[in-house]
């Protein structure tokens, strides 16, 4: 094993309801493609309610890259484009036939194939968008050449699925998306892994370079990691992906099909049996919370508890996510809560006496508990920041637009995600993610 990387700084947040080790089929009728999704992308329909699609047929193409699609996981019928206030399209649903007839791409053995034959494949097929870049966090662009590749192959987010599981018995398509994705570069492809990790499909993989990471969130976030291993300055283009979108990229090679299964983890402290779903990309949740959840009033969400996006009962899972999750809805007013012991109630702050017990596990709700303040000074961001910038005076300068400073105390480095620990911890109830997400969107803009 190569020298460990150590992340020093972050939390884990000791939450109820993580998914056993066991996968349950499901089979639910409906799938659905949410262009919200994908930063920056003006949807261009394709289709039309009504019209029969296979596994693989474009569905629409961003307006301003019109070589980047974005295809149907499934085979069926369009039974709607659902639109939101002035007429964004917020999801195509399609009703999945019962067994899936696949667009044919023809196999090809990455390593013979050149790098623009792997790229247009890729692009036919839609997987491309499964390829996203730092800086800015949005669909990578095809014909750049990034300074490297980096794959998360663990999460250190609260209750995340246990990538081992997504790539056991799954070694040949594991390699198959790696050989890929390494003649995309002319630097390398770094594969991160934890300590820990006990899947061969991980350990023995070739052509890439294999990083272990030790410590608490957000070790497995792979801003955390690029920061550590290659960080981004100015000028620079690093692509990264997560290793269930490496197994569809391999897929596409030896099957010559978009074949999106994936294993979905279902968590959280309102669920009965938290445990793991094989479905495909963009599920419908309904099948795998019927008759599961606890109570009525609670918040179902795609993805973690942190980072992850609200939606219905019978929402959809999103394209980047491979968790739900469902807490409790914290919807409510407490009386002096401020006074009270919180017994029941995990914090940072010695007032709690969650420090008492660093073992136990909490039933946590959304309530904010409290409302917003003006910002203070605390220095509690840099104490679960996962490396060394200033992220309080990052944030100030998002707020006043001050690009110079933005790109000083580094902007292109930076995610949502690698904020969300600084949003858990802020006394000031600031939404971070969101101005962190304004401000990634100001830099694009002006830099184009």
């Amino acid at each position: 094993m190569s020298e460990v990387i150590k992340v020093k700084r972050g939390l884990n947040i000791p939450l109820k309801g993580e998914a056993e080790k066991i996968v349950t089929e499901s089979h639910p009728g409906f799938f659905a493609i949410k262009p919200i999704d994908f930063v920056g992308v003006f949807p261009k329909l394709l289709i039309q309610p009504g019209d029969e699609v296979k596994a693989g047929d474009p569905l629409f193409y961003d307006k301003y890259r019109d070589n980047i699609r974005f295809t149907a996981p499934v085979s069926g019928k369009v039974t709607e484009i659902r639109r939101g206030a002035k007429r964004v399209i917020l999801q195509i649903i399609i009703e999945a036939d019962k067994e899936i007839n696949y667009k044919d791409f023809g196999t090809g053995d990455p390593n013979v194939l050149s790098r623009k034959d792997i790229i247009e494949k890729m692009l036919s097929a839609g997987v491309w968008p499964m390829i996203r870049q730092r800086p800015y966090s949005i669909i990578a662009n095809p014909d750049d050449d990034p300074k490297a590749i980096f794959i998360s192959a663990f999460d250190t987010s609260p209750l995340a699925p246990d990538y081992d599981m997504t790539v056991h018995s799954h070694g040949k398509e594991f390699q198959t998306g790696l050989d890929a994705l390494a003649k995309l570069t002319s630097g390398k492809v770094h594969l991160n892994v934890d300590v820990t990790v006990s899947s061969k499909a991980l350990t023995n993989s070739k052509n890439v370079q294999i990083n272990y990471f030790s410590g608490p969130h957000p070790a497995g976030n792979v801003g955390t990691q690029i920061a550590m291993i290659d960080p981004v300055n100015k000028g620079d283009t690093i692509w990264y992906l997560r290793p269930h979108e490496v197994l569809t990229i391999g897929r596409l090679f030896l099957e010559g099909r978009l074949n999106t299964s994936l294993l979905v983890a279902l968590t959280g402290s309102e669920v009965e049996h938290p445990r793991y779903y094989k479905t495909r990309l963009g599920a419908s949740i309904e099948t795998m919370v019927r008759n599961n959840v606890k109570a009525d009033n609670v918040r179902y969400i795609s993805g973690n508890p942190l980072t992850g996006r609200k939606i219905d009962k019978d929402g959809y899972v999103s394209f980047y996510d491979s968790q739900v999750t469902v807490l409790p809805e914290g919807d409510y007013y407490e009386f002096l809560g401020w006074a009270m012991p919180r017994l029941n109630k995990f914090s940072t702050s010695l007032s709690y006496f969650s420090w008492l017990t660093p073992r136990k596990k909490y039933s946590l709700d959304t309530n904010l508990n409290g409302g917003v303040r003006a910002y203070v000074m605390t220095g509690e961001f840099e104490k679960v920041f996962g490396w060394d910038i200033y992220p309080l005076q990052l944030i100030k300068a998002i707020l006043i637009e001050d690009i110079d400073q933005m790109e000083m105390l580094g902007i292109y480095e930076v995610d949502e995600e690698d904020f969300a620990l600084c949003e858990y911890v802020d006394t000031s109830k600031t939404e971070i993610q969101d101005l962190v997400r304004k401000g990634l969107n100001f830099m694009r803009k002006e830099m184009m």
